[in-house]
C-alpha cells in the first residue's frame, strides 16, 4: 500500500474562481506513514494574469493563513510541477477527495499539465462505510471517533490535516478489512 495523502487550503470553495494557498502531503509506504517523505508549502494566490489574489478574512479565520504569510511564497506555476513530481505515479488519498482533486485538476489544466494520479481514495467515503449509522464524517469528528489528535495548531492547516488523514486512512482500511473478514467468516467464505 503506497499512496500520497494530501490536503489543500484555499481562498474559497470554487476551483475555477479561488486559489490554493497551502499544500501538504505525506507518503505512506508499505502501510506506514513516512514523515521523512513529506511535501509542505505555502502558495501565493494569483489570478489568471498574475495579479495577487487576497485571502478573504472569513477564510483566514478558518485556516489562519494570512495575506502576509503568502506574500513571498511561490505561486502555483512554481509549485505544481514540483508537487506533481512528488506524487509521481502514486495513488492519492484526501479527506473529501473531490474538493482537493478538483482544485488540482483546475490548476493543472491552467498550466497545460495533467492531474491524473493512479487512483483517488477518499477517507470520507471510507468513514461512511466504516460508520454507516453516523451522519457526520468531517475530519474533526472522524479523528475523535478514531482517537486521533491534531498537532497543536494543526487543524485546518494542510500538513496537520494530512497527518490525521493518513492515520485515519490506515485505521479505516484495517477496520474495513477486519469487518470484511468477519462477514466472510459468518458466510462461510
Amino acid at each position: 500500500m503506497n499512496v500520497v495523502v494530501f490536503d489543500l487550503e484555499t481562498t474559497g470553495l470554487s476551483p475555477e474562481r479561488d486559489a490554493i494557498v497551502e499544500i501538504g502531503a505525506v507518503r505512506v509506504v508499505d502501510g506506514r506513514i513516512e514523515e521523512t517523505q513529506k511535501y509542505e508549502t505555502l502558495v501565493k494566490p494569483v489570478g489568471d494574469f498574475g495579479q495577487p489574489l487576497l485571502i478573504p478574512w472569513r477564510v483566514e479565520r478558518i485556516h489562519g493563513i494570512s495575506n502576509e504569510m503568502v506574500r513571498h511564497a511561490p505561486t502555483m506555476t512554481e509549485v505544481l510541477p514540483e508537487f506533481l513530481e512528488f506524487v509521481g505515479d502514486s495513488a492519492v488519498v484526501a479527506h473529501n477527495i473531490g474538493f482537493d482533486s478538483g482544485f488540482m485538476r483546475a490548476n493543472a489544466q491552467r498550466q497545460g499539465l495533467v492531474w491524473k494520479p493512479a487512483a483517488e481514495h477518499c477517507t470520507v467515503q471510507l468513514s461512511r462505510r466504516a460508520f454507516p449509522r453516523e451522519r457526520a464524517h468531517n475530519l474533526t469528528v472522524l479523528a475523535e471517533r478514531l482517537g486521533l489528535n491534531f498537532a497543536p495548531g494543526g487543524r485546518h492547516r494542510s500538513y496537520g490535516d494530512v497527518q490525521v488523514t493518513a492515520q485515519a486512512y490506515l485505521r479505516l482500511l484495517e477496520m474495513l478489512r477486519v469487518e470484511s473478514a468477519k462477514r466472510n467468516e459468518r458466510l462461510g467464505v
